[in-house]
């Protein structure tokens, strides 16, 4: 088994060569040491940063942008998606605010990255 990754951890982006020799991986083409730990990781447990929108209610605006706080696998990505896709905060919302602790099971938290203050009606309504 042969193949290339093109290394994402600098701008260098250097493409590494893979070979699979018996039970090891032969490593090439990197200029660092990260690079070569980034090719392994992505043959063994591929991870990603999970980056998407959640509903608010309430808001200036619908939707308010959200993070892991960290690479989650990337063989949950679309199981962890559906689940998002069903959530929904009141207004208003901080950057920061952990929206969803432990999405992962490994301790990694779903986070907001956009602030949504409270719709202006609202504000008004509540005397804010």
């Amino acid at each position: 088994m042969k193949g290339h990754i093109t290394c994402t951890i600098c701008p260098v982006g250097c493409r590494i060569s893979v070979k699979k020799d018996g039970n090891e991986y032969v490593i090439e083409g990197n200029k660092c040491a990260r690079g070569k730990q980034y090719a392994i990781d992505e043959l063994i447990n591929p991870t990603r940063i999970l980056t998407t929108s959640i509903k608010v209610n309430g808001g200036s605006c619908e939707l308010a942008s959200v993070r892991t706080s960290g690479p989650i696998d990337l063989s949950i990505i679309r199981e962890k998606m559906k689940e998002i896709k069903q959530i929904s905060v009141d207004a208003p919302v901080s950057v920061g605010q952990v929206i969803v602790k432990d999405i992962d099971g490994k301790g990694v938290s779903l986070i907001a990255t956009r602030e949504v203050p409270l719709r202006r009606s609202e504000t008004t309504k509540n005397g804010l």
